[in-house]
């Protein structure tokens, strides 16, 4: 059974913003965490693709990463808004410094972590992630991780997901929340 948070006793009083490599499950245990909570759920993917009138995979194609960066940028500023909702980001949305800046100082930024066999065998499920286009999807991810993961150690909440139900980890955000 899990421990039911009513909206008058909500820990959020601001956006919590997920932040992780591709595959932990940003998407997914964002919108129970959001269930849970009773609130919004918004994926930033989702808003640029809107905003961009595309899917990320052609932004990238077209305009190529840095284009994509900078949108995404834009789009996670105007999610920011100061209104209790929980936002997952892209993989790499926490790695632009002004971004990171804004998450840190105006959300609560829940680094969501798995290993490495976690990640590949999840990403293996879909192939619209244009950064493991390029090569071996395990050596691109380790590369990630490698270079990505002490900036996600920034987040003021880490949660490793582990290859369990998507609710174990949306248990372990709760309970962190509430400390």
């Amino acid at each position: 059974m899990h421990n039911e948070v009513s909206p008058r006793t909500a820990p959020a009083k601001r956006p919590i913003v997920l932040v992780g490599l591709m595959g932990v499950g940003k998407s997914t245990v964002g919108k129970r965490l959001a269930s849970r909570l009773n609130l919004p759920f918004v994926d930033a993917d989702q808003e640029i693709e809107t905003a961009a009138g595309m899917t990320i995979a052609e932004i990238f194609e077209r305009f190529g990463e840095a284009h994509f960066r900078d949108g995404e940028r834009r789009v996670i500023s105007r999610l920011v808004d100061g209104r209790p909702k929980v936002i997952a980001t892209g993989g790499g949305a926490f790695m632009n410094d002004e971004t990171r800046a804004l998450i840190l100082a105006e959300a609560t930024a829940v680094w969501i972590n798995a290993e490495l066999d976690t990640l590949v065998e999840r990403i293996g499920r879909r192939g619209h992630r244009p950064l493991l286009n390029k090569g071996d999807p395990r050596a691109i991810l380790g590369d990630l991780a490698a270079a990505r993961n002490p900036v996600y150690a920034l987040a003021p909440i880490h949660v490793m997901s582990h290859p369990a139900p998507h609710e174990a980890t949306v248990d372990a955000i709760m309970e962190a929340l509430r400390k």
